[in-house]
């Protein structure tokens, strides 16, 4: 059920705010309960029955009007935003502009259901209907997002703010809700008094009187003050503030009585007057009745006594005032007097002085001689000792002080004795068990004496189980202390002496390594300076903070220990330096992807063959330098292969040109700046000055060849006109006026150039001073160009601001892409600002505000733009869908030129998801446009296939030829079936490559196909290179095939197979040697084929070849066959002697005599039998020289 407002035109205004003052039975809402929605009743009252009961209508209706009405769980409420009041005026827009997101927003927010309409007065109406809560936050909502919003402030004393607030806040969030505004209170240590309220008129109005309301509520409360001397404050407090708060609850006034640590006399009281009133009474009374009947007496105790009188938080002094009646004045702490005075009645004062030295007594002051460096080890690890008497007596407090050789006790006496007692049992037992000796030992070797990370000192504490105590550095004491076991004091002791003493002898050196190197020494995860420590563990190696920008590095350490550690470390960085020997290649940027190679391939095998480090610029960055790192020669080598990569790809030359060296400086200009200049003018040709100090001449021009041609004889010229008159001006001028000082493609300043025969040279984006112009050439010439120059900054200062008529239809184009036409504009002319109107005012001027050449240069320029955009046209290009890919390039690029060539627009239809085969038309011929019927026959072609084309009808035109000639074409080519293969190539490189290199799609048919058919599709210009390049490559593969043949010859010689080792030779080199000398490839028998012939060796390679490898193996048997072999006896004792380690004098003797000797293997019948094998003269003299041996052995 949901019930209904009914509005009348009187409380309109008063609802919309949703707080009416008077209760109206009309409006939908009411200010004293704004939670009871309106009975049926009270928004549609009943009629009177009979004009004569007028008395008796007047009266309640019985007893239905004592019977609560049930609420209703929905309800509605409308709400009227006047048409001045709108945010969101637009007509045309209602019911689909901003104005309804919001409201669904809201609807979504708050789930209560909104409903708009338009009253006749071209105001809002708003039915919102919901549970109260969500109405309440919607109307918030409402009148914070549709309705215009206005701000106000309300001044009330700022001890009210609070009670706006409310607790925790709450108060003031019902009233922003219930007035649908937001208030904003100062913070409390602001002293503004001002409380801002934002929100519509009515909701501010409402606001602002609630405020008032609060304030006026507060300041009905009257506050009195009253001044009652600071000794009787207690009397009326009572004890523990008992008296006070009961008075406080009996009046209902708060009393504020200062405490006794404010100096201040006077009582505060604030309440209603009445009631404060008797409250200011009753304490007076209390005042006066003590005024007269008390009196003072006044006694000394001891000051240290004096905070047990006081007790805990001043429990004590509260307790003898509930006891007895009397207050109890102690002197402050700081005071020096130990005169307690006692205020009360007579009879009283005797008992409460008796209470007082009772408290005063209760306690006692100890203390334990002990020496100071006993105090830790009878507090304890973590006061551990002394817990266990601390929670005996928890009473007792116990203070050591430092350096003092005594320990404070303090509690009630009886457990400050007991205390005492185990504390002095504790001190005599460590006194006969501990001992400590001091050792003096210089500061500085502290550090090392403690170790890394304590490792050091950690190890004698725990093997001695002594505690060592070294001074902190910024002490700059040599004092040692160890404490603990006797015995292990001494063993420490001497310990720590040693170490000092072999501190003292080592020796410190400074070793100057330049910073950019230690983090290589040191290497990643400290693994390269872990092995030089390993191998030098008694140097100890510091390196300096990276931040100190230091190049020392400290070795420490015995004194021969640091001299080899401090030469390894020079090997160490000398290699490091020549290891980092640096250059810079100027690669053009179009070469860098071929450098890298697929994969990064080209790139990692220069890096690995040539050892040097390389650098590549980012993809992204405008430079086009690669730095090589390593050894020289290793970079010089790299170097020229890259450079060779580039000579090869592209028409690039090299001259050299003889320049003295003292005008190379002058010609690079500072950083760079001279040459550079010259480098973009000339295409970006490399421009290549000698090392400085070198004293070469040469400086090497590198680029297409044009383009090295006019570089050479601008440098040629410039060192004429520098060896015989330079001169150098710098000019001034704004960043954004460069590019319009420069023009368009250079025009403005080759003018310049031209007319005075100077060079202007502006600077780049890396260089610090962005405003410096330099001009350079004959003095007369620079102070032309500078005269010319300075009329033109000059004219750019002067800001005029002009307008232009620009139909409105064109504004859109230059203002899409957030204004991407006005930034081109702007910064082509100097800054210029350019303002179109705003969308929907219909004005067609148009405001530019800048420098008066570029104002008028930018006015040209947006005439241009109109001219091209009123003779733009639209025209259709027609090219099957398969192909836009294609015709697009690799991400866009090719579309991207013809769009900057021919200064068009171009729109690609969006891709048909599935193609029927049976509508698809047929394929048309390098994208020639079919038939011009207008029927939708298969001729005609389809939405999928058509590109659309903007710009001016002559450049549309040369766009779409420049389309159609993208559209790749197909031919065949037959080549021969068994050479496929070796046309694609391993795992597909060598098709990959000519793919690459011609920039076409080569197709090889499937095997299963067994077709000669290749297809080459691509570009009609790659079409005939590709054709060429694919058959030159069939030429090739069937010359290999006919080598191949030729080298295929086999040819077979039978050897007696005891003679194959020696073929073979030791791990293979006599075979391996006749292989390479004769390239041919040589098979012997496997021994464990039985049905292959063991005495066959194969020969494969050209005829010529095979002849001479069999005569040399022949030549060979020759020899082994008139070789003997002779068994001589020789102890096995001298065996080992003879052969030597890992057979070196063996093979020494087999060498010298040309034999060779065969030892017998462990486990022979006879050990000590040796077979020597070799010519028999040679085998003669081994045996004698072997025999010989065995003698001196």
């Amino acid at each position: 059920m949901s019930s209904v407002a009914v509005l009348t035109q009187e409380s309109f205004a008063e609802h919309r705010s949703g707080l009416a003052q008077q209760q109206v039975k009309v409006t939908a809402l009411n200010s004293e309960e704004e939670s009871d929605p309106p009975t049926y009743k009270e928004a549609f009252p009943p009629l009177p029955e009979k004009a004569a009961c007028l008395e008796t209508a007047q009266e309640p209706a019985g007893a239905w009007s004592k019977i609560r009405p049930i609420k209703a769980s929905v309800i509605t409420q409308v709400f009227h935003v006047p048409l001045e009041e709108r945010k969101y005026k637009d007509m045309n827009q209602f019911g689909e502009g901003e104005q309804a997101k919001i409201c669904l927003d809201i609807m979504q927010k708050t789930g209560a259901h909104l409903e708009l309409s338009l009253a006749k007065d071209q105001g809002l109406s708003i039915m919102v209907s919901g549970k109260l809560e969500a109405v309440m936050k919607a109307r918030k909502e409402i009148v914070a997002r549709l309705q215009t919003q206005a701000s106000a402030t309300v001044a009330i004393p700022k001890e009210h703010h609070r009670f706006v607030i409310g607790k925790n806040g709450e108060k003031l969030q019902d009233l922003e809700l219930k007035t649908a505004t937001k208030i904003q209170i100062p913070r409390p240590d602001d002293p503004s008094n001002q409380i801002k309220i934002t929100g519509t008129k009515e909701g501010i109005e409402k606001a602002r009187h609630e405020i008032l309301l609060i304030s006026a509520e507060q300041d009905k409360r009257a506050v009195e003050r009253l001044d009652v001397e600071k000794v009787f404050h207690p009397f009326i407090a009572g004890p523990y503030n008992k008296l006070v708060s009961e008075i406080m609850q009996e009046t209902g006034t708060r009393i504020n009585i200062p405490p006794p640590s404010v100096n201040k006399t006077e009582i505060v009281f604030t309440g209603e007057k009445e009631q404060l009133a008797q409250a200011v009474a009753r304490v007076k009374k209390i005042y006066e009745e003590k005024k007269k009947k008390t009196t003072t007496i006044a006694v000394e105790v001891k000051k240290s006594q004096h905070k047990y009188v006081i007790g805990p938080k001043g429990n004590s002094l509260q307790e003898i005032l509930e006891k007895t009646g009397v207050s109890v004045e102690i002197p402050p702490t700081d005071s020096s007097s130990e005169t307690v005075i006692l205020r009360g009645e007579p009879e009283k004062l005797g008992q409460a002085l008796t209470e007082v030295y009772a408290k005063a007594n209760s306690f006692t002051v100890s203390s334990v001689s002990a020496p100071s460096w006993l105090h830790r080890f009878i507090i304890g690890k973590k006061g551990q000792n002394l817990a266990k008497i601390t929670q005996q007596m928890p009473k007792v407090h116990i203070e050591f002080t430092e350096g003092e050789d005594k320990i404070t006790l303090e509690g009630p006496t009886e457990d400050v004795n007991v205390a005492q007692e185990q504390i002095e049992a504790m001190v005599k037992d460590l006194i006969n068990r501990m001992d400590y000796a001091e050792i003096s030992v210089d500061h500085k070797f502290h550090r090392h004496l403690i170790g890394k990370n304590g490792a050091n000192i950690n190890r004698i504490k725990d093997q001695y189980k002594v505690s060592v105590r070294i001074p902190p550095d910024n002490e700059k004491s040599n004092l040692i202390r160890i404490e603990g076991d006797p015995q292990g004091v001494q063993q420490a002791k001497k310990e720590l002496l040693e170490l000092a003493s072999r501190m003292e002898n080592e020796r410190t050196k400074d070793l100057i390594i330049e910073q950019k190197f230690h983090r290589t020494i040191i290497g990643q995860k400290g693994e390269r300076i872990r092995e030089i420590r390993e191998k030098f563990p008694e140097v100890i190696i510091n390196f300096p903070d990276p931040a100190h920008k230091s190049d020392i590095v400290q070795l420490r350490g015995p004194k021969n220990e640091v001299e080899k550690c401090t030469k390894y470390m020079q090997k160490m960085v000398a290699d490091l330096v020549e290891n980092s020997f640096s250059i810079s290649v100027p690669i053009f940027k179009q070469f860098h992807k071929n450098i890298i190679g697929k994969g990064g391939a080209n790139i990692k095998k220069i890096r690995e063959e040539s050892n040097t480090k390389i650098d590549l610029p980012a993809e992204n960055s405008n430079s086009e330098t690669i730095v090589i790192t390593g050894k020289r020669a290793n970079c010089e080598a790299a170097r020229h292969r890259i450079l060779a990569i580039q000579k090869e790809l592209a028409n690039i030359t090299e001259v050299e040109v003889s320049i003295p060296s003292k005008l190379h400086n002058s010609l690079i200009g500072a950083k760079g700046r001279f040459i550079r200049s010259i480098m973009e003018e000339c295409g970006g040709v490399h421009i290549h000055f000698p090392t400085e100090g070198s004293g070469s001449d040469t400086v090497t021009i590198r680029g297409p060849a044009q383009d090295v041609e006019k570089a050479k004889k601008q440098l040629l010229h410039l060192a004429e006109e520098k060896q015989t008159k330079s001169y150098t001006v710098d000019l001034r001028a704004k960043p954004e006026y460069h590019k319009f000082l420069i023009g368009k493609g250079g025009g403005n300043i080759r003018k310049v150039r031209d007319n005075t025969g100077a060079r202007i040279i502006f600077p780049t984006s890396e260089d610090k001073d962005q405003e410096l112009i330099t001009i350079m050439g004959t003095e007369e010439a620079v102070k032309e160009a500078q005269k010319e120059l300075e009329t033109l900054i000059k004219n750019l200062d002067n800001v005029v601001e002009d307008s232009m008529m620009v139909d409105p239809k064109h504004h859109r184009h230059f203002v899409i892409r957030r204004g991407q036409v006005l930034r081109e504009i702007a910064d082509e002319y100097g800054g210029v600002m350019v303002s179109f109107p705003r969308s929907g005012t219909q004005s067609d001027k148009v405001t530019l505000k800048g420098a008066k050449d570029c104002v008028e240069a930018a006015k040209k320029r947006i005439q241009e733009i109109i001219e091209d955009l009123e003779a733009q046209v639209t025209t259709e290009c027609a090219i099957p869908q398969k192909f836009h890919r294609s015709i697009m390039g690799p991400k866009g690029s090719r579309i991207q030129q013809i769009t900057r060539d021919y200064g068009v627009q171009i729109k690609f239809p969006d891709r048909e998801e599935n193609p029927a085969p049976a509508t698809e038309p047929a394929v048309q011929e390098n994208g020639e446009e079919g038939g011009e019927g207008k029927e939708a026959d298969l001729s005609s072609p389809k939405k999928c296939d058509i590109i659309i084309i903007s710009g001016r009808r002559e450049k549309c035109e040369a766009a779409r030829e420049a389309l159609q000639a993208l559209v790749p074409v197909t031919i065949e080519v037959e080549v021969p079936f068994d050479l496929h293969r070796y046309i694609i190539g391993q795992k597909g490189s060598g098709i990959r490559k000519m793919m690459d290199e011609f920039e076409v799609n080569i197709q090889v048919p499937a095997p299963e196909l067994q077709s000669d058919i290749i297809t080459i599709t691509g570009l009609a210009v790659n079409l005939d290179r590709a054709k060429v390049g694919l058959l030159e490559r069939v030429k090739e593969l069937q010359a290999e095939q006919e080598d191949r043949a030729l080298r295929s010859f086999k040819l077979t010689v039978t050897v007696d197979p005891k003679y194959h080792p020696k073929i073979i030779g030791r791990k293979g080199a006599v075979i391996t040697q006749i292989r390479t000398e004769h390239e041919v490839n040589i098979q012997f028998p496997d021994k464990d084929d039985d049905n292959q012939a063991q005495d066959q060796i194969t020969i494969t390679g050209y005829e010529k070849n095979t002849e001479a490898a069999r005569d040399a193996i022949m030549k060979i048997v020759g020899e082994l066959e008139q070789m003997v072999s002779e068994d001589v006896t020789l102890d096995h004792r001298v065996h080992a002697r003879i052969i030597g380690a890992r057979g070196k004098a063996i093979r020494k003797i087999m060498d010298e005599f040309k034999v060779d000797i065969r030892f017998p293997q462990s486990g022979a019948p006879d050990p000590n039998c040796v077979t020597v094998t070799g010519l028999p003269e040679n085998v003669e003299e081994a045996i004698d020289h072997i025999l010989n041996l065995e003698e001196e052995y």
